[in-house]
């Protein structure tokens, strides 16, 4: 299990093995959501892992394509998960050529932009890709959580689970880095297959809710809804029918925005 880095997304099938999701509620969510506010056919899904809720949305009958950066979950996505157009790409400078009439980044995928410089450029990307009218859909943490609870911080925190006949333990430590603003993890693995420890270090962007609509709109977007829940990993969990929520307490922030309308000039140029 040696090597530098992450061990789920190193390897998709434990990634999937240590969160299931049987119900493809992330996917399922995503699917109301766009439904609830009329989208189009569409969808370019940034981040999408393993592509479970990409290959969902596909069956459903969504036109998807799908980037990510990591080949080996891309590999898994198109052995495992058919059906999208998968393509290797960043979200911080993706460049297709075409627009889509949805965007979706689920599981905090926007908050691998740590910085401010690669928020903004993924959010121009988003609005790049969008055709006019089109919908940005996003579930991600809350940095606004932690200012009133920081169980998240106790840790460390120890979790297992079983793949074939090997046992793999993880042991999480997170604290915030208040200079940075991101969430930093360090998890150590250890199997009883023998194979040596593995050690890694991620960190997540700490977003806020006023923070992140004040980067929506400079990119041009309108904030239609912003709230912590329901969703596919709040507790309880989003289900059918669920009406959107008008907190933002929890640890979830759930996100749908509309690209606006460019402005016309009619020709006049002066400042």
């Amino acid at each position: 299990m040696s090597g530098t880095g992450n061990l789920l997304t190193d390897r998709p099938e434990l990634y999937e093995e240590r969160f299931p999701d049987p119900e493809r509620l992330a996917a399922r969510w995503a699917e109301a959501t766009l439904r609830r506010y009329g989208s189009g056919r569409r969808v370019l899904d940034l981040g999408c892992g393993t592509g479970r809720d990409a290959a969902w949305l596909h069956r459903a009958g969504r036109r998807v394509t799908a980037l990510d950066t990591s080949a080996a979950m891309l590999a898994h996505a198109r052995r495992h998960h058919p059906g999208p157009d998968y393509r290797h790409a960043d979200m911080r400078d993706a460049d297709l050529g075409r627009v889509f009439d949805a965007v979706l980044c689920l599981d905090s995928a926007l908050l691998h932009c740590h910085t401010n410089p690669e928020l903004a450029a993924a959010l121009a990307v988003c609005a790049r890709h969008l055709a006019p009218g089109g919908l940005l859909v996003a579930e991600l943490r809350n940095g606004a959580f932690l200012l009133g609870d920081g169980s998240l911080l106790d840790g460390p925190a120890t979790a297992t689970f079983r793949r074939g006949s090997t046992t793999y333990t993880s042991r999480t430590t997170l604290r915030v880095d208040h200079g940075a603003q991101l969430l930093r993890r360090h998890r150590a693995w250890t199997a009883d297959d023998d194979s040596p420890p593995h050690e890694e270090h991620t960190a997540w962007r700490l977003l806020f809710p006023q923070e992140l609509r004040y980067f929506l709109a400079v990119a041009g977007f309108e904030v239609l809804a912003l709230h912590d829940g329901p969703g596919p990993r709040t507790e309880p969990p989003w289900r059918e029918g669920d009406r959107p929520g008008t907190a933002l307490r929890a640890d979830r922030l759930h996100l749908v925005a509309r690209l606006a309308p460019r402005p016309h000039h009619d020709g006049d140029t002066t400042p």
